[in-house]
């Protein structure tokens, strides 16, 4: 991994905390808890400029960063994260590393879209329930807000990728033209 491409890892994940701090919104009034936030659309952008081991990772980091900053949920806020945001952006990247287009980018993003929704229910039935003591038959009567919660937030977080990446990864592809090369 070179300096440069680290440093665009590093900025990516910068905003994705500052988006987790500063942009948190409700979507469904019986369901405060389940926030939107657009914490996924810098890792999406760095998972298809670098590929799904890099979104990966800055996923884990802006998790790690959120969970001792920005959330009283700790160790299982942080897993729960990874889990959603990790599968959204791992099937996205992966999937649009295979061929670079906007087909595939699309299906990527639907991918993406109805992993981190599947991944969220056994995750709910079984964090929601042992960790943070809410009884199993509530969690289940919850599961179509958490569904659509999901569908909408990771769908949202996917159009607003679709529409700014290849204007922003032009930017920062062509922003190594100008680093110096050696000679």
């Amino acid at each position: 991994m070179n300096l440069n491409k680290l440093l665009k890892m590093a900025m990516l994940c910068a905003i994705s905390v500052i988006f987790v701090a500063v942009v948190r919104f409700p979507i469904f009034p019986q369901a405060p808890y389940l926030v939107y936030d657009p914490a996924d659309i810098p890792l999406l952008v760095g998972a298809f400029l670098f590929g799904p081991g890099a979104g990966l990772l800055m996923t884990v980091v802006t998790a790690g960063i959120q969970a001792l900053f920005f959330s009283a949920d700790g160790l299982v806020g942080f897993v729960m994260h990874v889990l959603a945001s990790g599968t959204l952006v791992a099937a996205a990247g992966f999937i649009y590393k295979l061929r670079k287009t906007r087909v595939t980018a699309v299906f990527g993003l639907l991918a993406g879209i109805f992993g981190m929704t599947a991944i969220m229910v056994p995750a709910n039935l079984i964090f929601t329930v042992n960790f943070y003591g809410v009884p199993y038959d509530a969690v289940v009567a919850a599961l179509p807000v958490t569904i659509a919660f999901n569908l909408i937030k990771s769908a949202a977080n996917s159009l607003l990728v679709f529409a700014i990446y290849k204007p922003l990864g032009k930017l920062l592809k062509w922003e190594n033209n100008l680093m110096p090369r050696k000679v």
